[in-house]
């Protein structure tokens, strides 16, 4: 981000991207609709018609604001984490196959764990340029997707969006922008009297739901520890692996 960019965000004159925003209106739409209905899914979009034609980041975030309230006041909490999830971003599937592949032969989630944190290595080293030390340490802090096994539940804390000025940040508000990976949500970050439901963050979080699932062929479900929304330093998700898997624990 460059100094201009700074100096415009904080006019709170950055735009939105029309096609995240529009794609993200219509998960949320679409799993308001499946999940609960088209009567709540109405209450709960009111004022989206002119988002989508809107070009103002603040508005966008109010209206954000407002509808996570309407979701937590209409919907029940099982539901809410449904349909956020359904929002997420996906991992790449066809980096997902081998891992899928030798669950299936192995049945052995650690096997897979392995796996996927040599991969998460290789993306820091060829991807980002990191140096060892780094990865490293990135690695024993337990971020990125593979995350740490702690029984039956896998605990994954995001890498940051921007690593390396999130790891120089020294203001946490700066550092908890440079940490989120949510265009919409970054914007918040640096205006503390805006608040929004840590349900928005289930939308993160079903970026895991999705690898895990599309890994081991099953449901699982994933729990918000900590997102810098309220506050903490880091995001963190634990993804709770199905009850059938306990004899591979």
């Amino acid at each position: 981000m460059t100094e201009e960019d700074v100096s415009r965000f904080m006019r709170g004159v950055r735009k939105p991207n029309r096609s995240f925003e529009d794609q993200w209106l219509a998960k949320f739409s679409k799993g308001l609709a499946e999940t609960v209905g088209e009567k709540i899914r109405k209450k709960v979009l009111e004022g989206s018609e002119e988002l989508l034609a809107s070009v103002d980041r603040t508005e966008m975030i109010e209206w954000t604001r407002k509808a996570m309230n309407r979701l937590d006041a209409l919907v029940d909490e099982k539901n809410r984490r449904k349909i956020m999830t359904g929002c997420a971003c996906h991992f790449p599937e066809q980096r997902l196959l081998a891992l899928r592949e030798k669950y299936e032969e192995t049945k052995d989630v650690d096997t897979v764990l392995r796996m996927l944190r040599e991969m998460f290595r290789s993306d820091l080293k060829d991807g980002l340029k990191l140096d060892d030390e780094l990865i490293e340490r990135i690695l024993g802090w337990g971020w990125g997707v593979a995350g740490v096994r702690e029984g039956d539940t896998i605990v994954a804390t995001k890498l940051p969006f921007e690593l390396k000025e999130c790891l120089k940040a020294t203001d946490l508000r700066e550092k908890r922008y440079h940490c989120c990976h949510c265009p919409r949500i970054r914007e918040v970050m640096k205006s503390p009297e805006r608040r929004i439901s840590k349900t928005y963050c289930y939308c993160g979080a079903g970026f895991y739901k999705d690898i895990w699932e599309k890994i081991l062929q099953q449901t699982v479900e994933v729990e918000v520890l900590a997102t810098v929304l309220e506050g903490d330093d880091v995001c963190r998700i634990a993804i709770h692996l199905p009850s059938n898997m306990a004899q591979t624990f």
